[in-house]
This record gives structure tokens, sequence and C-alpha cells, in this order.
């Protein structure tokens, strides 16, 4: 059978691929290879470039700073009660450091269970009202924190934040997916993840100076954490319905030009993604049966339970090099300083190169050698400057693992359901995350590390040099002809719909 034109999956579109009408919201009638109306045919090269330019400009300004910011404010809410740790939370509630440590747990069980779900939730009832919703739930569950007297008020807080919060990390990146080139995305995923480690930097400012409301309105400065960042992520979630936009096909500040070169962005980079399309249990079949899904769910977990661990005690560890409560708050910046910039970096580079794999790779490096410093040091300055090495190694193969999935993965309903099962399960482990680090070991923690340094070697290096090698077997088939077979007798519609299946799809390394 003849294709279009065999495209990596980074790539642009061959110059004979056929346009063809097509009205809003029809962006599903199209079959493989057509794109929509030019509303720019009669421009020159040059100036169609300098339109693309600036659309992605202004893609950029009215996506990008607001979805971080969301971001940021929930990586804040579920990590800062090891910020109230400090500040006294086990003392005051009573509870003991396996109690703790459940507190914890209970985030990343709810958050789990939930998180698969999402997705579709997220494509039935549009991003400007799903995303709103939740986060002024987790916004109330976050007050309610600071409002606990015992341990099972705090269990119960913790269970529904989980529940609320599931929904923004997964949708946001599929919402992205849905908005960007693949060569693209990583960037712009990049810098929206780097809101987390921002807010590391951020989370231990403000609890230094939250802790000395302690007092105030006969509350604790802990709890004072807890009901100022709750108040504010509830201001900011009703904020999101005016901010938060829907889907291409939908979103309000687009003039219809402008939605049209969109969508050609998108059909051309032989994506689906923001198609009309009515859920059926085959997308769900199509993502469990992959054998990418579970492969990309085991690299995950290599880097969010480091992740979880990493940003739940790392006031904890620094603590217990020796420092008291406000300096280790103050001290936890730098590292998540340096991550962030790094997170950015290594986007740009992946994109450029459309070389994830290697990025993972070379990144994860930075990560054992952090932890063996930290497992294997005995001064404060060299495990302090393993923090660094740690932050360095987790935080960009988080976000570029996840833009690997979605480059690997097409599907209006499989990519957010794929997406789903790989976040989903890496946040299952976060239950692994709370509790690596007790009380017993404190305070130099070795047995936490040398965990970490075992999910960063076998699943996050060895999954993604795994992962690479089978993905190039695939692609050199492919690009021999050896898949042609998997479309014989398939028109261009059925063609389209084998999604990352299609013969010409070429995955990206």
């Amino acid at each position: 059978m003849k294709f279009p034109g065999k495209h990596d999956s980074d790539s642009a579109p061959s110059d004979d691929e056929k346009v063809t009408g097509v009205e809003a919201g029809q962006f599903e009638s199209l079959g493989h290879g057509e794109l929509p109306p030019d509303p720019d045919a009669g421009l020159s090269e040059a100036e169609k470039k300098a339109i693309d330019r600036k659309l992605l400009w202004k893609l950029d300004l009215r996506l990008i700073p607001w979805l971080c910011l969301l971001y940021l404010i929930s990586f804040l809410d579920r990590t800062n009660i090891g910020n109230a740790k400090l500040d006294g939370l086990q003392t005051s509630l009573h509870i003991t450091g396996g109690q703790y440590n459940a507190c914890l747990s209970i985030f990343f069980v709810s958050y789990s269970l939930f998180e698969p779900l999402t997705n579709i939730l997220l494509k039935r009832l549009r991003p400007s009202i799903f995303i709103p919703i939740i986060m002024v739930l987790w916004g109330i569950c976050m007050v309610c924190m600071g409002l606990t007297h015992n341990f099972q008020g705090m269990m119960t807080a913790r269970w529904f934040l989980g529940m609320a919060e599931a929904g923004l990390f997964p949708g946001i990146n599929y919402y992205l997916s849905c908005w960007y080139r693949r060569s693209e995305f990583g960037i712009r995923a990049a810098i929206f993840f780097s809101a987390a480690a921002v807010s590391g930097s951020f989370g231990g400012l403000l609890a230094a100076a939250i802790g000395q409301m302690t007092g105030i309105g006969g509350k604790k400065g802990w709890a004072w954490i807890f009901i100022l960042e709750g108040l504010a992520t509830v201001l900011v979630g009703i904020a999101s319905f005016w901010m938060v936009f829907d889907f291409p096909d939908e979103a309000t500040f687009l003039s219809d030009a402008d939605r049209q070169r969109v969508l050609r962005r998108l059909k051309a980079d032989q994506q689906s993604s923001a198609e009309h399309e009515t859920f059926k249990m085959e997308y769900f079949w199509a993502s469990v049966k992959d054998w990418k899904t579970w492969l990309y769910a085991f690299i995950y977990m290599g880097c969010d339970t480091p992740l979880y661990a990493f940003s739940l005690f790392l006031p904890s560890i620094i603590a217990g090099l020796g420092y008291k409560s406000t300096t280790a708050q103050l001290l936890s910046v730098p590292p998540y300083a340096a991550a962030a910039i790094l997170t950015i970096t290594i986007g740009y580079i992946a994109d450029r190169t459309h070389q994830r794999g290697l990025c993972n790779i070379g990144t994860s490096l930075l990560g054992l050698i952090g932890f063996s410093m930290l497992v294997a040091g005995t001064s404060p300055g060299v495990q302090y400057a393993g923090t660094f090495l740690g932050a360095l190694g987790i935080y960009p193969c988080v976000a570029n693992t996840i833009v690997w999935v979605s480059n690997n993965t097409e599907g209006v309903y499989k990519r957010g359901i794929t997406m789903g099962f790989v976040i989903g399960w890496g946040n299952l482990n976060g239950v692994v995350s709370s509790n690596i680090y007790q009380a017993k070991t404190a305070p130099k923690y070795r047995t936490g590390h040398a965990i970490v340094l075992a999910y960063l070697t076998i699943f996050l290096l060895g999954g993604s040099i795994v992962m690479r090698v089978l993905l190039a077997a695939e692609n050199k088939k492919r690009l021999s002809g050896g898949r042609d077979y998997w479309a014989e007798g398939k028109n261009e519609k059925e063609v389209e719909k084998l999604g990352d299946t299609r013969p010409d799809f070429i995955y990206t390394l």
C-alpha cells in the first residue's frame, strides 16, 4: 500500500499532502494526510513563517504562564507538608513518624486511583470547566488541613487532596500536546514542569515567612502554611474559569483564521488529538495492550519516586546535616532553582535533537552521582552538593519522559489514557517515596538515599536504554516496509485510526 510519506514523529509533512475543506468542529472529518484549508494561501514562504511565529508566540502567552502558575500551586500544595513538619506539625497533632508517613502515602493512593480517569473527564467536560473546579476543591482541602487537630483529620484531608489534584498534571500535559507540534511540545512541557522546581524554591521561602505567624489566631505557623496557601489556590481556581481555554477547535481567543492555522499545524504533524470523538472502550484497550504504555510506566516510576522522595524530605535531609528549621528551609531553595534551569535546557535540547532517550540517560547519570554522594558522603558540604546533583538528575527526566510518551502515542483518547496510566503508576510509587525516609534512620537517611539510587539506576536509566533500543528496532522495520501489511486493505480514514501503529508513524527516540 502506498503512503503519503514516512514521517518522523517530530518532522514536518511532505509537500504533496492534500488540502481539503473543514468546518470548525469537524477536524475529525479529514482523512489521513489531508489538511484544513490554508488561510494564508497565496502568501510567500517568508510571510507564512512570520505569521506562524506570531501565532506560536500568541499561544505561548495565552497558555503557558497561567498553566505554569497552576502547576506551581499544585506541587506546592502537595509537598508543603514537608515544610510544615519542620514547623512543628507532628508535635501539635501528636503523631508518630509512622503516622506522618501514612499522611504522605494516602495522598498518592487516591491520586493514583483517580488519575487514569481524569483525561477522559477533561475531554468531555472541557478544560475551562474541569481544571478550575478541581483547583477550587483542592484549595478547600488545603484549608481543612490547616484546621485539623488530629491524625484522622489530616489523613482525611490528604485523601481528598490527592483525589482533587489527580487531574491537573496529566490533564495539562495532554492539553498542551493538543496545541503544539511534537517538536515544540518538549520545551513547553519542560517550562511547565519547571514550576515544580520553582515551587520548591518558593515553598521554602514562603514557609520560612509564614512560619513566623505562630500564635496569630491561636494557630501554629504550620497551620497558617496550609490555610493561606489553600485560600490562594481557591482564588486562582476561580480566576481560572476565565484564564483556562478549551481545545483549539473551540478556544475563544483564536480568530477563525488562527484556528485554521492551529488545526493545520496539528494535522500536518500527523496529530488527531484535537478531534471531537466519542469515547469507546477500544481506545482504553489499545492503551492497555500497547507494550510502550507499561515500559514508559516503568521508566516514569524511576524518576517520579525519587522526585517525591526528594521534594517531600529535602527540608528534613538538610536539617539532618545540622541546620536549624529556618536555615534548612532557605537552603532547600538553591537545588530547586538549579533543577528548574536544567529542566528547561533539556527540554530545548530534546526538541532540537529528537533524542529524548539519550537526554534521559545522560541526565539520570547526574542523579546517580548525587545520591551516591548522599549515601557515601560524611561531611555536610559533600552531602549538600549531592542534593544539587540529585535534583539535576531527577527533575528534567520527569518532563522529558512525559513528552516522550506523548510524542510516541497517537489517537484522541489513547494518548490521554496512556498518559494517565503512566503518570498514575508513577504517582502510586509515591507511597514508596513517603516511607523510605524513616525517622529512625535520621539524620543521614542512608537507607532512603540507597532506595532512590536503585530506582534511578534500574528503572530510569535501565528502562530508558531498553526503550530506546526497542523503538530504534521498530523504526528500522517500518522504514524498510516491514510493517506495511498492517495497512493493507484499509482506506485513508482507517489508516489514520491506526494512530501510532500506522506503518508510516516513526517513533521519537
